[in-house]
């Protein structure tokens, strides 16, 4: 588990799944031959023979006064159309409680946006029931977001049946603008494409400032190949704009930049390298 401070804000890792199998194709792009082009990306992004490291993770972000979790992962007993995530059976909350942060303890849940492996543990199965893991938060929830998985058929599955649904109709989801002020230096900003309400989320404390970039970023190679996009994209155009303008504003500041589905270290920040960009760890 890593953690960084960023003033008097604390951000812990937990990981639910670490995966270099390349089962799922990402980034098409992401060729060997493309990756041999990007050195720096060894040893902790790509393995030798070129499958890409990642993990699937949520951050716990503790300041003075809140208990904020974002992105829940896959979660277990899901039933997912996808090789490896299907009904899962994980000691995740197990391990969030270790850590300190038993599940009643969390006021706030973000979801940067609705994909299957970022709102999974959103909820958990009870008596054959799905009900809210975080019973004592409020979950957040881009408006714009919400609508469009409201009324789309999802080829992984019942998603939003299984994790957004549930949490809804218990009362417990703020839908939110893009922009939206979570409060104590936390704020939305608005990274559309990925999916039409995608958002990722800024840090700042005492001078200190970093961004978890949820799927905005999916891995690091497209720091320095912001043109890479993945087939699981809504807008794969204006995912690409939204990198090249993100890449743009934090290069080369002090903003420590937290990839969603990085592998660890996780945490770095992002440089000019030539007439484009790489991630210093």
């Amino acid at each position: 588990m890593l953690r960084w401070k960023i003033g008097d804000i604390t951000v812990s890792q937990l990981i639910e799944i670490t995966d270099g199998s390349g089962k799922l194709q990402v980034l098409p792009d992401a060729t060997l031959e493309n990756l041999d082009s990007i050195p720096w990306l060894r040893p902790h992004f790509r393995t030798r023979s070129g499958k890409l490291l990642m993990n699937i993770q949520m951050f716990v972000i503790e300041t003075p006064t809140r208990k904020l979790v974002v992105d829940t992962c896959v979660g277990n007993d899901k039933g997912l159309a996808v090789e490896g995530w299907a009904n899962l059976q994980l000691p995740f909350l197990e391990n969030l409680t270790a850590m300190g942060h038993p599940p009643e303890s969390i006021d706030t849940v973000i979801c940067t946006h609705l994909h299957v492996d970022h709102v999974g543990w959103n909820t958990r199965k009870v008596d054959g029931r799905w009900v809210p893991t975080f019973g004592n938060a409020r979950y957040l929830m881009v408006e714009d977001e919400f609508s469009h998985w409201r009324g789309v058929e999802d080829s992984f599955g019942d998603v939003f049946g299984e994790s957004v649904a549930p949490v809804f109709d218990a009362g417990l989801v703020d839908l939110v603008s893009a922009d939206h002020d979570v409060a104590d230096g936390i704020r939305f900003v608005s990274t559309p494409g990925h999916t039409p309400g995608h958002v990722s989320v800024e840090l700042r404390s005492q001078g200190e400032e970093a961004i978890i970039t949820g799927d905005m970023l999916h891995h690091p190679c497209q720091i320095a190949r912001p043109d890479w996009v993945t087939p699981f994209d809504t807008d794969s155009a204006q995912a690409r704009a939204t990198r090249e303008t993100f890449l743009a504003r934090y290069a080369d500041t002090p903003t420590l930049v937290l990839g969603t589905h990085f592998a660890n270290p996780v945490g770095g920040r992002i440089v000019r390298d030539g007439n484009t960009y790489r991630f210093d760890v």
